[in-house]
C-alpha cells in the first residue's frame, strides 16, 4: 500500500512534471483493467497509455474502460512496441511496466521520487517474489542469474535484475535511446545504453506477483534466452569492438601457433617444410587474426564517435531536475490546480497543458 506521504510528494512532483505510464500489452484482457486502475491510484496525475500489440482479445476495450489512453502497434514484439511508445509519447518522466499484473504499482511513487531527488535517468524495479510463489519459473531464475553475471562481465554493469520490465526513465534517456531489437531483448538493450554513455541509475526492490490464472506467459525460456544471448553478444561487438575482435584474434592466434609449432620445429631440425599445407593454413589463420585486430582498432574509433554523438544528444535534453544547486523538492500539500502547470484527463479526450516554457539548465 502506498505511503500517504510518498503519494502526496509524488503528486506534487507529477504536477510539475509530465508523467506518462507506458503499458505494452498483448492479450492481457484478464489483468489490464486492474493494472491501469492501480497505476491511476498510485500516480493520480500521470497519463496511463496502453499500447495494444495486435491482441486477439478485448485488451484494448478493457484498458479504455479502466481509463487508459489506448493506442495500437500492429508489429508484434515488445521491442517494436517500446520503439513506438518512446517515439510517440512526449513526457518528462516515463514509467514503463507490463499489463500482466506482475509488477506492483505501489512502488512507482518511490521510484519516481528517487529519480527526481537524485537526478537519475533510470530507476529499475528489481523483482522480489515471495518464497514459494509461482511468479518465477525455475528456468527464468537460473537464466536471470546467468545473464546478470554475463552482462556484468561484458559491459561492467552492476544490475541485479537486468530483465526487469519495471523501470522509471527520464526524458533524456528515452529520447536518446536507439531501439535496435524487436523482442524481449529490449531490457538488455536498455541496460547496455545506460552503461554505454554513462547514465546514472539506481535499483529499488519491488514485489513481483504471479500472473493472473489463465493468463499465458509470452516469454519462452530457451528460444528467447538464446535470442537475448545473441543480442548481448551483438551489443558487446558494437559497444566494445576492440575487446570483441581482440578475443577473436587471440583464439585464432592460438590455433595458428598450435598448427605452426610443428612446422617450425621440423624446419629448424631439417631445414625443410614437409607439411606445406599445414604451414599455409597456419599462416592464413594468423593473417585473419591480424585483420581482426585491425578491424577492432577501426571500429573502436567509429564506436567512440557514435558514443560521443549519443552523449551530446543526451546532454542537449533537459534533465528531470533543472535546479543546478540540487533536485526539486516535491511539496506534500495539495495545491489548487490553477497554481500548477498540468491538468490532465484520463479519458484521453482533453489535455490542457499550460506548463510554462522551460529554460535549459
Amino acid at each position: 500500500m502506498t505511503d500517504p506521504r510518498t503519494a502526496g510528494a509524488v503528486t506534487g512532483v507529477s504536477r510539475e512534471l509530465r508523467v506518462a505510464v507506458l503499458l505494452p500489452c498483448q492479450n492481457e484482457a484478464q489483468s489490464v483493467g486492474r493494472v491501469v486502475s492501480d497505476f491511476r491510484t498510485a500516480l493520480p496525475r500521470a497519463r496511463v497509455y496502453v499500447y495494444d500489440n495486435d491482441s486477439t482479445d478485448d485488451t484494448a476495450e478493457r484498458a479504455a474502460a479502466a481509463g487508459a489512453i489506448v493506442r495500437r502497434e500492429r508489429r508484434r514484439g515488445k521491442g517494436n512496441v517500446v520503439c513506438r511508445m518512446f517515439a510517440d509519447i512526449d513526457a518528462d518522466v516515463y514509467v514503463m511496466a507490463d499489463g500482466d499484473g506482475t509488477y506492483d504499482a505501489g512502488t512507482a511513487p518511490e521510484m519516481l521520487q528517487l529519480l527526481v531527488d537524485e537526478n537519475l535517468d533510470m530507476v529499475v524495479g528489481s523483482r522480489i517474489a515471495p518464497e514459494g510463489s509461482r511468479a518465477y519459473p525455475r528456468g527464468h531464475v537460473v537464466g536471470n542469474r546467468v545473464f546478470n553475471r554475463v552482462l556484468k562481465m561484458l559491459f561492467g554493469a552492476g544490475f541485479t535484475d537486468v530483465f526487469s520490465g519495471y523501470r522509471v526513465l527520464s526524458r533524456r534517456f528515452v529520447k536518446s535511446f536507439p531501439v535496435r531489437f524487436t523482442g524481449f531483448e529490449i531490457e538488455t538493450e536498455l541496460t547496455a545504453h545506460t552503461v554505454e554513455i554513462g547514465l546514472p541509475y539506481a535499483e529499488i526492490d519491488s514485489p513481483y506477483r504471479a500472473r493472473e490464472v489463465g493468463s499465458r506467459r509470452k516469454l519462452r525460456t530457451l528460444r528467447d534466452g538464446l535470442r537475448i544471448m545473441l543480442a548481448a553478444i551483438r551489443l558487446f561487438k558494437e559497444m566494445r569492438p576492440m575487446r570483441f575482435f581482440t578475443l577473436i584474434a587471440a583464439v585464432l592466434t592460438a590455433v595458428a601457433v598450435s598448427l605452426g609449432a610443428v612446422v617450425v620445429d621440423e624446419f629448424v631440425q631439417t631445414g625443410l617444410v614437409p607439411r606445406l599445407p599445414t604451414a599455409v593454413l597456419s599462416a592464413s589463420i594468423q593473417i585473419v587474426a591480424f585483420i581482426c585486430l585491425t578491424a577492432g582498432l577501426v571500429l573502436e574509433s567509429v564506436c567512440r564517435s557514435r558514443r560521443e554523438a549519443r552523449r551530446l544528444v543526451y546532454l542537449g535534453l533537459e534533465p528531470v531536475s533543472r535546479d543546478p544547486a540540487g533536485p526539486r523538492t516535491a511539496p506534500n500539500d495539495v495545491e489548487d490546480e490553477g497554481s500548477r502547470g498540468l491538468v490532465l484527463e484520463h479519458d484521453g479526450q482533453r489535455e490542457d497543458d499550460v506548463l510554462g516554457r522551460r529554460t535549459g539548465g
